[in-house]
């Protein structure tokens, strides 16, 4: 734009004939340059717009030391100091940003750790997809280890945003990857990542009595698997009969288990062969479309996978185009999908308490 601009400036004046002071709009290119170059080159397309006004000026008898085009001279030079500094300041504000960018993108890779395309004798895929643009990490989490009792998975969803959401992901997150090799007993286990809220998450400092946490956990052993429900979606299994919810056992989020008196169940599900088993957010169940009307993730899967066999990969793939064309809003939930199968039966592994 500063080049054509300059061009545009120049094809002008030979067009008037001098007739007309077309080097005014010269002013305007140092600017322009600023928004896209260096100080540097914000530096010389000031000093060349000078030079141009002084040549263009002199070719014009008397006009050279008129008292306006002294004053175009000076703000010229003028404006070329302010357009500098501006370029200065722009450059410093992108490197801060790519440096606050690396930072959340090691931050996220810290927390939500790719997921593996095979762990033991599962497959998986997901994805991650914070609701506000520009960053990298929200309140929704997930992960998934090998351990003693088999293959243990947490996808979970903290209520709010903000810092406090992800220092409550931390939190959790840190707390599984320990205590799923530790605990046999999933509702046990469940207990120890409400126990990190509690003494290790903004709960501790602040005593916010509305923070929790939805979470699935479960374990992949054998041929089946084992869920506790601590209030979050149930998951979803696809396959070559369709799609099916897995019934659980809801029971209070993490984060509020004090206030029930009972023990948390444990439900069990035999896996069909073929069958994708899907772990998401209600960021994307909650998706609505210009009808107002949630995005229903059962039966999407279930008519999409009616004429081809799912997996992991094409199962996420699908979610996460399906649900971008369906919903309308400009602002979204967080979405985090996890798509698993089995790849052969494992035995049941033993452990300890």
């Amino acid at each position: 734009m500063p080049i054509i601009a300059v061009l545009l400036v120049l094809i002008t004046e030979v067009a008037v004939q001098g007739r007309e002071p077309v080097s005014f709009l010269l002013t305007g290119v140092p600017p322009l340059v600023s928004a896209t170059r260096g100080p540097r080159a914000t530096a010389w397309s000031a000093i060349g717009c000078l030079g141009l006004q002084i040549l263009m000026a002199a070719g014009r008898p008397g006009h050279f030391d008129e008292q306006h085009h002294v004053a175009l001279y000076m703000a010229t030079l003028i404006i070329g100091a302010v357009s500098y500094l501006l370029a200065r300041q722009r450059q410093n504000t992108e490197k801060h940003l790519i440096m606050a960018n690396s930072v959340a993108e090691a931050m996220q890779r810290t927390l939500l750790r790719p997921v593996p395309p095979r762990l033991a004798h599962v497959s998986a895929a997901g994805y991650y997809s914070p609701g506000e643009g520009g960053t990298f990490v929200g309140g929704d989490l997930y992960d998934m280890c090998e351990t003693p009792f088999g293959v243990r998975v947490i996808i979970g969803d903290v209520r709010g945003k903000g810092l406090d959401a992800v220092q409550t992901v931390a939190a959790v997150l840190g707390s599984f990857r320990v205590s799923a090799h530790e605990w046999r007993d999933l509702s046990v286990l469940a207990d120890r990542l409400e126990l990190s809220i509690v003494r290790n998450g903004p709960k501790a400092d602040t005593g916010d009595p509305e923070l929790f946490v939805t979470a699935l956990v479960m374990e992949f052993a054998g041929d089946s698997v084992r869920i506790v429900d601590r209030g979050h979606p149930a998951p979803v299994a696809v396959g070559p009969d369709g799609a099916r919810h897995l019934a659980t056992a809801p029971a209070l989020p993490l984060g509020l288990g004090e206030l029930s008196g009972g023990r948390v169940l444990t439900t069990e599900h035999t896996l069909r062969p073929g069958e994708v088993l899907v772990l998401y957010t209600d960021g994307l169940s909650e998706a609505r479309n210009t009808d107002g009307t949630f995005y229903p993730v059962m039966e999407r899967l279930g008519e999409h996978f009616l004429t081809c066999e799912p997996d992991p990969q094409t199962v996420v793939s699908f979610l996460r185009t399906d649900s971008d064309s369906w919903s309308a809003a400009s602002e979204e939930d967080d979405q985090a999908v996890l798509a698993i199968t089995l790849l052969q039966s494992a035995p049941q592994q033993a452990g300890h308490n």
